[in-house]
């Protein structure tokens, strides 16, 4: 009963306990099963778990229990282990008189699936939930079991959550060892004068890196591996929601297609930690996860993808003639590109926090960074849906997640789902009227200074992490002039082009820029929504303006 070498997945049931226990049995390999009549039970037992050092996985209810309602049942349970999932397993029967309240509280975050117990054997549908949630579990808390890139170094600095965090948004199971340990003895030793970090990746031999780019080239090798002698029909630049969808149509449709990514596939979008009004994913999805399966679908149809390497410049064709990208691995010719490099989250601007980024003090979601917060009081600032979810993320690790916002509140920026969420967080608090105007530490974050815009106070905060999505700035310092662009830097298209470009009196087409052949999709877009699905489905819009281009040349 004290074993805590593999993960808990807790069953609570007063009457159904040995069927759950019999249609969990599948899971009994990897996990290890327990079971409780009461959330009373369940709550010592989860006690007892944690204490010893091991991990909850999964807690598993009823609809109705003995001693508690389900969401108090939840609540109680979730104080002791935040970072478990929670399931509802509805019996049939109950499923009328139960369902009107437990959606309510599935929408408010209460719990995390609503489902109904399997009628008979092999009910796969079930199983896809629950695998699925298990799966969502081990990349975001437990360490994985094997790893295929090893980071060795006697210290984790911003350099190493950086690795960390680009190789969790690719997929790859890594761990970090120090040099001294027995797992990378023989690593350590067939290295002269090491200089760290050190990687690993797939068996190969280590590599000393000292940034993401260095780590990329070692991962998936360098661009230059590109032929150059081919001009491929389609290059997409950035490999966001718009340019994987982008990547998936051309490619499925017969057009030679190539991304290329400065940093890892998915975008911003891929540092989310919970996507749950996407369409077609009723129980959410991660953005990372997303986005590696758009990745997988696109290259079944033949993409080829390059990550790791910004484009620095693009030169325009004339007449049909191919375009020109440049990285500093090589060039790439093609007769069509997308632009879909997105956008970069706006600085602080504030010198004494921007001296701790990586210290403390993060751009973005950060998902690796989560797991260092455990026990920390924590802040982000942002009103969008970006900010609402790494809050609900972090608060399964942080202590306490306070949601800085100039305005009144969230309602005006954020999605009603998460702000509900948020409401009934215990663990998050949203102060509105507030901005971060100074902070700092000892060689790490220690504090920050929280002006009260109403008051015109500044109040010292203890706090253990930032993490900052203040919005927008797009990413195209590397285009030329002639391709048209707003006041804000973001490219126009379409209508939104000075008249100036317009042919005969009409405007390129939707999302063609001022150069032909060359047009853009996503956040980097003047005018896009700055939404997932909105973004996909201008890279599924733009493939036939591509190919209607293309038919003028052939």
């Amino acid at each position: 009963m004290n074993d805590v070498s593999r993960p808990v997945i807790l069953l609570v049931s007063e009457t159904r306990g040995a069927f759950l226990r019999d249609e969990f049995g599948r899971y009994a390999r990897d996990y290890d099963l327990r079971t409780a009549t009461t959330v009373a039970e369940a709550e010592r037992i989860a006690k007892e778990v944690a204490g010893a050092g091991g991990l909850v996985a999964l807690f598993v209810t009823e609809s109705t229990l003995p001693d508690a309602g389900v969401f108090e049942a939840f609540g109680r349970l979730r104080a002791v282990v935040p970072t478990a999932r929670r399931l509802v397993t509805a019996h049939w029967e109950r499923f009328r008189v139960d369902a009107d309240a437990l959606r309510h509280g599935l929408a408010n975050g209460k719990f995390d699936a609503y489902l109904l117990m399997p009628r008979g054997a092999r009910d796969e549908e079930f199983h896809t939930a629950i695998t699925e949630m298990l799966s969502d579990w081990g990349s975001t808390v437990a360490a994985p079991e094997v790893d295929v890139v090893r980071i060795v170094t006697p210290y984790v600095d911003s350099l190493v959550l950086a690795l960390r965090d680009f190789l969790d948004r690719m997929g790859l199971p890594n761990r970090t060892y120090a040099p001294d340990d027995d797992a990378v003895a023989e690593i350590v030793a067939d290295v002269v004068d090491p200089a760290y970090p050190l990687v690993t990746a797939f068996d190969r031999a280590p590599v000393a890196v000292r940034s993401v780019h260095d780590l990329a080239i070692t991962v998936y090798g360098q661009p230059g591996d590109i032929d150059v002698d081919t001009v491929v029909d389609l290059a997409v630049v950035g490999g966001g929601p718009a340019g994987l969808a982008t990547a998936v149509y051309g490619a499925s449709e017969g057009l030679s297609t190539v991304v290329l990514e400065a940093e890892a596939i998915g975008g911003q979008a891929g540092t989310s930690s919970m996507i749950r009004n996407y369409l077609g994913f009723p129980r959410g999805i991660s953005g990372m996860r997303l986005a590696q399966r758009a990745r997988s679908q696109a290259i079944r149809f033949g993409t080829r993808f390059f990550t790791g390497w910004p484009v620095t410049g693009l030169e325009p064709g004339r007449a049909g003639a191919p375009h020109l990208l440049h990285t500093d691995g090589g060039d790439l010719r093609a007769r069509a590109v997308v632009i879909a490099s997105g956008v970069t989250y706006r600085k602080l601007r504030v010198e004494t926090l921007e001296a701790l980024t990586g210290s403390g003090v993060f751009y973005g979601a950060a998902m690796t960074a989560a797991r260092e917060m455990a026990d920390q009081d924590v802040y982000v600032v942002g009103g969008g849906n970006s900010a609402g979810q790494a809050a609900v993320h972090l608060s399964r690790f942080a202590r306490s997640v306070t949601i800085l916002v100039r305005r009144a509140g969230l309602a005006e920026t954020m999605s009603d789902y998460l702000v509900r969420e948020i409401e009934y967080n215990p663990r998050i608090i949203v102060e509105a009227a507030s901005e971060v105007v100074d902070g700092g530490g000892e060689g790490r974050l220690e504090w920050l200074g929280i002006h009260r815009i109403t008051t015109g106070q500044v109040e010292r905060r203890a706090a253990g992490g930032l993490f900052l999505l203040l919005g927008a700035e797009p990413r195209c310092d590397w285009l030329p002039e002639v391709i048209d662009r707003d006041e804000d830097g973001y490219v126009c298209t379409g209508r939104d082009t000075a008249r100036r470009s317009w042919v005969d009196g009409l405007p390129p087409p939707g999302l063609a820029t001022t150069v032909p052949g060359v047009f853009a999709v996503g956040d980097i877009r003047a005018g896009s929504m700055k939404r997932v699905a909105s973004a996909s489905g201008e890279g599924a819009s733009v493939v036939p303006l591509v190919h209607a281009w293309l038919a003028e040349y052939d």
